[in-house]
Formats: C-alpha cells, sequence, structure tokens
C-alpha cells in the first residue's frame, strides 16, 4: 500500500480552499449564508480523531512487541486505510473552511454576526488536527526494515503491518 502522498494534502486544501473562498464570495453576494459546517462538527471530529487514534495506537502496540493476541492483518489495513482517509478528509476541511474564513476576515467589520468566521476557523483547526492524526497513525501501522520478514534487512523503508 502507499503512503500518503504530502503534494496530494498540500493540492487537496489548495483546491479546495480556492473552492471555499469562491463559493463563499457567490453566496455572500447572493445573500445567502456562509457555507460552514457548525460548531457541532467539532464533535464528530473529535469522534474520527479519536477513534482513529485508538485503532492506530492498537497496531502500534503489537507493532512495538505487545503480541499476546495476534494482530488481524485486515484490521491493520483497515486502520490504514481509516488514516489516509482522515488525512485526506482534514485537507479538504482545512482548505475548504480556510477558504472561507480569508473571505469571512475581509468581511469582519460589515457582519454584526462573526459566527460563520469563528466557525470556519474551528473547522480550519479541526482539519489540521485531523491530517496530523491521519499523518501519525499511518507512521504507527509502518513496520521497521528490520520486522518485514523476521529477519535484518537494509531496505531503507518499511513495509505496512
Amino acid at each position: 500500500m502507499r503512503s500518503i502522498r504530502y503534494r496530494w494534502l498540500a493540492v487537496t486544501a489548495v483546491a479546495f480552499g480556492i473552492a471555499g473562498w469562491q463559493v463563499n464570495a457567490w453566496a455572500t453576494r447572493n445573500g445567502f449564508p456562509a457555507p460552514v459546517l457548525n460548531f457541532t462538527a467539532l464533535l464528530t471530529l473529535a469522534f474520527i480523531v479519536g477513534f482513529t487514534l485508538f485503532l492506530g495506537l492498537r497496531v502500534r502496540r503489537w507493532r512495538n512487541g505487545e503480541r499476546e493476541k495476534p494482530l488481524d492483518p485486515i484490521a491493520a489495513a483497515r486502520t490504514l486505510v481509516l488514516a489516509q482517509a482522515t488525512a485526506y478528509a482534514g485537507a479538504l476541511l482545512l482548505g475548504w473552511h480556510g477558504g472561507i474564513f480569508l473571505d469571512q476576515v475581509r468581511l469582519w467589520e460589515m457582519r454584526p454576526n462573526h459566527a460563520p468566521t469563528w466557525a470556519s476557523l474551528a473547522m480550519t483547526v479541526g482539519g489540521m488536527i485531523m491530517i496530523a492524526t491521519g499523518l501519525v497513525v499511518e507512521r504507527f501501522c509502518k513496520l521497521p526494515p528490520e520486522d518485514k520478514d523476521g529477519g535484518e534487512d537494509n531496505n531503507s523503508g518499511g513495509e505496512y503491518a
């Protein structure tokens, strides 16, 4: 399985940042509310981050030698996929809400209601946390090169658990 490509994370964040900026500008011009997620979405983000970390720590414990029970390879692969999906979803949220935040800050003085600005900032930070969690848990799933086939190997990379 391939590891997360930082370039794709950046491309996703920038593309959705531009899209968020443009959609928010259109919505503002036409009298619609800002297209941001509500503060309650942070609860969902916290659950996703916590669940991903929980599964990642389970794989890391097994990788570091606590092997009383065998690790299901399908569960490890699913943990890796969840970590990667969390990072890419975080890049999407970071970009979208970051673009909206930048457009909302420009309108700070003209708007009496600053809730969309604060919500977009909170979701931007949530996206950053999701990216960090995905990258950390992906690293948890990576086996050291010497554990590849049970013997020493001078391969510079590692495989996934």
